[in-house]
């Protein structure tokens, strides 16, 4: 009976050694995105017009 408890507990030690464990936490602060965005569409609206100014058909460029 002892030999089989002395093969038996380093097999089970061994066995729950190796189980995989997976947590599932929920984060102790909030999930923070920080977006570094450079707008800059207006300043291409502004060109765009003002290209549009010079070079309209009243101009006489062309």
């Amino acid at each position: 009976m002892l030999k089989r408890l002395v093969i038996l507990f380093p097999l089970i030690v061994v066995v729950s050694a190796c189980t995989p464990r997976v947590e599932l936490a929920m984060p102790s602060e909030p999930i923070t995105i920080n977006l570094n965005v450079k707008i800059d569409h207006q300043i291409r609206v502004k060109v765009d017009q003002q290209l549009d100014d010079i070079f309209n058909d009243e101009s006489g460029l062309f």
